[in-house]
């Protein structure tokens, strides 16, 4: 959604001036048509979202208290524009504070609710905007921020589980990065020291110790080129041929595959069952659910069978057909379609992926744990030995003369 600012003439014939959220300038005028203006000149506005919501990043705990304070204001029977403005100035995220500011402003300007939340994406995402767009028509607003914050919080802990998965080997990497350094430029000298200059050296001590000396004498290149090498893993990761590769096959990596698979799983059944619930209409509801599933194959995969659905096919049908769904989740959906209870459901197949990948999150950490620490004392054991062999060496050359 964008926003366009028009000027044009109302019913009345007077020059009117203002802001409509819609998909392309074409809906926009049909929007302004409809409400009885002639629009003389109509273009879109260019948001600096970064400007607008103070920069700072805005996190999913943020925007699930935010949903359960406003459901929370609005049970106590507050107006939406004055629970938005009292949110505003509670808000201790600056970024938050601006967007509710900016959204209190447009509602009491006339602009829809689901519109004004739908000018900040990258804080209030597709599902966040649809259900608020459901709960606006079926006048169950209260209770479809309820259920968003439950799905956001149920989010963040999904995401922690798959963090507290990863972050370990991360740091134990670090780790490994800074000992290897601190051993080349502190450790090592002193054992070079210690060791006649006559002595001859193995392959693996003389590598160490020209190492060594490069590091210590020429630091700024060793340093530079280690940051150079970081940047450009970088860029080529975040390119979009990379990007492409690595969403084709994550769900099939080695390790952590079936830790991608079950995360997306859950996160598209929940996304899913929280929309339904809403009162969102199926093919809506998969709409948004595909993209905010976290992978660009079950984005398609949804994407194709919602043609499917248009044409009559049941849903678990059509996503059965891209093979990527466990015949249980497709299983769940059909006996959920035929009951009518396809929500909770789904709700329960969440439930389900979710203890998985907390259950996996645990074992992957604790697998990785002895691997990484015996990969550890392998390279810190190998140079202890590397420079301990010439000592020894030495020694015997020193007796037997």
């Amino acid at each position: 959604m964008a926003s366009f600012t028009y000027d044009g003439l109302n019913k009345q014939g007077q020059n009117v001036h203002g802001e409509v959220v819609a998909g392309s300038s074409s809906e926009a005028m049909d929007k302004l048509r409809e409400a009885g203006i002639i629009v003389t000149d109509i273009k879109e506005k260019q948001i600096n979202e970064k400007k607008k919501a103070g920069g700072k990043k805005v996190k999913i705990e943020d925007v699930a208290v935010f949903a359960r304070q406003m459901a929370t204001m609005m049970s106590a029977g507050v107006p939406i524009t004055r629970a938005l403005d009292t949110l505003g100035k509670q808000t201790t995220n600056a970024s938050l504070a601006s967007a509710i500011d900016k959204i209190k402003d447009d509602v009491e300007g006339g602009m829809p609710l689901s519109d004004a939340f739908g000018q900040f994406p990258k804080i209030f995402n597709g599902l966040f905007v649809a259900m608020i767009a459901a709960g606006e028509v079926g006048g169950i607003l209260e209770q479809t921020l309820n259920s968003l914050a439950t799905q956001l919080q149920k989010q963040k802990a999904l995401q922690d589980n798959i963090k507290s998965a990863i972050s370990y080997p991360r740091s134990i990497g670090i780790f490994a990065l800074v000992l290897l350094h601190a051993m080349l430029a502190f450790m090592v000298p002193i054992f070079k020291n210690m060791i006649p200059e006559t002595t001859e050296l193995n392959g693996l001590t003389q590598f160490i110790f020209d190492a060594s000396g490069f590091l210590r004498s020429r630091w700024y290149i060793w340093f530079g080129t280690i940051a150079a090498f970081v940047t450009v893993v970088y860029f080529i990761a975040k390119s979009p041929p990379m990007h492409k590769l690595w969403e084709q096959h994550k769900l099939h990596a080695p390790l952590i595959g079936e830790l991608m698979t079950k995360q997306t799983i859950a996160r598209f059944c929940r996304t899913l069952a929280t929309l339904l619930a809403g009162g969102v209409t199926a093919v809506e509801a998969l709409k948004s659910a595909g993209p905010t599933s976290g992978s660009d194959l079950i984005a398609k995969a949804v994407e194709d069978a919602i043609s499917d659905i248009e044409e009559g096919k049941s849903i678990s049908d059509s996503l059965d057909k891209s093979g990527l769904f466990p015949p249980m989740v497709t299983g769940m959906i059909a006996i959920g379609e035929e009951a009518g209870t396809l929500p909770e459901l789904l709700d329960k197949v969440a439930e389900f992926y979710e203890e998985d990948v907390e259950t996996l999150s645990r074992n992957l950490k604790a697998m990785i744990e002895p691997i990484a620490l015996i990969g550890i004392g392998g390279i810190v054991g190998a140079m202890i030995i590397a420079l301990y062999l010439p000592i020894f060496t030495a020694s015997t050359n020193v007796e037997g003369y």
